[in-house]
């Protein structure tokens, strides 16, 4: 099979499209014929190695798994001996670890039925970005009708989700983008619209219940500075900073700080559950969640994907085709 393969960390320079071994499913795995996968900063972070402190468990020297992808959306082609959920055939969506490849294994619980009203293009792009908007705006950080919720990187992959949940739940939704991106977020659900180039999120006299911060620029008492004295802000992932955390060490700081304050601090790593590949299911199919395709490329463009993820400032999601 054709799949996307790194020997090293490094760049998108590295990556290559080559022939390889399909993969055979274990006992609690399924074998996924991939149809299209998802492009997202968790690519890049596999991609890269980075922060270090990842290899931990990705590999210290090299990627444990060398294909690339992390999300996808496809048919079953088989599936392990303990595994009586799906059958062949089926469509199914979720964390398809090496899903940049005509063949992916997934675990079982890591997978859901397709939404029906979704592309694979479409389903390819709402596991990660969708469970992490969903995990960000839940528990303590749900907002209530009314409240005010600010999402910053409201136009990227994780932000898109994230605008459209804070409206579904009843809140006044301000999205912080760049230059080009007003239209639509303003569709997904945002009343209010920054832009950071000519905007800052303190400018405002207002002040947020809830923080949502996909993008990892900007300094905790930035933030803190836009929250309620008793808001909750939500960083997600470690995007930005340099050394062995890299952005995680922001996230860090965030929940040592917390207890201390009024505020709640959260630092959000998203986990792949299937209680919440069928929420989204639910909400998808419920036309209250629309998938955000900035653009798709073939299974052998997978690089200049990345390369646009990186410097691009794709406005919904980047999906491979396969």
């Amino acid at each position: 099979m054709k799949a996307i393969v790194q020997d090293a960390y490094g760049t998108a320079d590295l990556l290559e499209l080559r022939d390889i071994d399909r993969p055979v499913p274990r006992d609690d795995e399924v074998l996924v014929e991939v149809r299209a996968a998802g492009v997202g900063p968790e690519v890049w972070h596999l991609m890269t190695g980075r922060p270090y402190v990842a290899r931990a468990v990705l590999g210290l020297r090299k990627p444990k798994n060398p294909v690339r992808g992390w999300d996808g959306a496809g048919r079953v082609e088989a599936v392990g001996a303990k595994v009586t959920d799906f059958k062949p055939g089926d469509e199914v969506f979720g964390n398809c670890e090496g899903s940049f490849a005509e063949y992916a294994r997934a675990k079982a619980d890591r997978l859901a039925p397709k939404p029906a009203n979704l592309t694979f293009e479409q389903a390819a792009a709402l596991p990660v970005s969708g469970m992490t908007a969903l995990q960000a705006l839940s528990g303590t950080s749900r907002p209530q009708p009314g409240q005010r919720v600010l999402v910053i990187g409201a136009s990227g992959g994780v932000g898109t989700y994230a605008v459209q949940l804070a409206a579904m739940y009843g809140a006044e939704v301000t999205g912080v983008c760049g230059p080009g991106g007003a239209d639509l977020v303003r569709s997904l659900g945002a009343t209010h619209v920054i832009d950071y180039t000519t905007a800052d999120i303190t400018d405002s006299p207002h002040r947020y219940d809830v923080i949502v911060d996909n993008a990892g620029l900007r300094s905790l008492p930035v933030l803190r500075s836009a929250l309620t004295p008793r808001g909750t802000l939500v960083i997600v992932g470690g995007e930005g900073g340099t050394g062995f955390f890299g952005g995680m060490s922001r996230g860090l700081r965030a929940v040592l700080l917390s207890p201390f304050i009024g505020q709640n601090l959260r630092n959000l790593v998203s986990v792949t559950r299937r209680e919440d590949l069928l929420a989204l299911k639910d909400l998808a199919e419920k036309g209250i969640l629309t998938p955000a395709i900035d653009r798709a490329y073939p299974l052998s463009e997978a690089p200049a994907a990345i390369r646009h993820l990186e410097n691009g400032h794709p406005r919904g999601k980047l999906v491979i085709t396969v």
